[in-house]
């Protein structure tokens, strides 16, 4: 049993590294690259951790360099918990996909207030686009003996604007059959990679 563990456990592990080689690596230099969400409820800047989450770190900034995470909305809001993103446009239409990455929630992040995650399915390695900050002390989306959520990034600017974000009013969606959704959309209206150098002064 210990030994079938073992091989799935290096297969996973080779199918990661083989992932990271097929992708173009962004602002490869950059081991905590900075990302300025201007969202229709202000600014928030998150720093990226490539160290402790290399595929989720480059998954996102592919999204954000080729701007597909501009015009999108948070499309779930519980406060105390998560806001939700990165998926949809303010239509609902799904945005496009690429392939699901490897889940690195074992990586020793935890998914506490201010840190963003990869959201996903069922399926551990099912994340592909879409994101979630926590807003809350998540504790139980942490791996224990299940796979749990990758957290990838933390809130270095905007807190105010998070907890806003946090509080907005929800209904049920008819259109969607979801709950949890803003009655006055939240856009996402752009993300930027900021320069490495970059300091903000407040």
């Amino acid at each position: 049993m210990v030994r079938t563990l073992v091989a799935l456990m290096l297969t996973l592990l080779m199918s990661a590294h083989v992932m990271a080689a097929k992708q173009k690596i962004i602002d490869a230099n950059n081991l905590y690259p900075q990302v300025k969400l201007e969202t229709s409820m202000g600014v928030i800047i998150i720093e990226l951790n490539r160290v402790k989450a290399p595929l989720a770190v480059n998954n996102f900034l592919w999204h954000v360099v080729s701007k597909e995470y501009d015009n999108t909305i948070f499309h779930r809001v519980i406060e105390d918990f998560v806001v939700q993103g990165g998926g949809y446009d303010a239509n609902f239409i799904p945005r496009k996909e690429r392939d699901s990455i490897f889940n690195e929630s074992g990586n020793g992040l935890k998914n506490t207030y201010g840190t963003v995650a990869m959201a996903r399915q069922h399926d551990p390695h099912s994340a592909k686009r879409q994101f979630f900050f926590n807003v809350g002390e998540n504790t139980e989306l942490d791996p224990g003996r299940n796979w749990g959520y990758t957290v990838f990034a933390h809130v270095t600017w905007g807190d105010e604007v998070l907890e806003k974000m946090a509080m907005a009013e929800t209904d049920f969606h008819e259109g969607q059959s979801w709950p949890d959704v803003p009655i006055e959309p939240i856009i996402l209206i752009s993300a930027s990679l900021l320069p490495a150098d970059y300091i903000h002064e407040p």
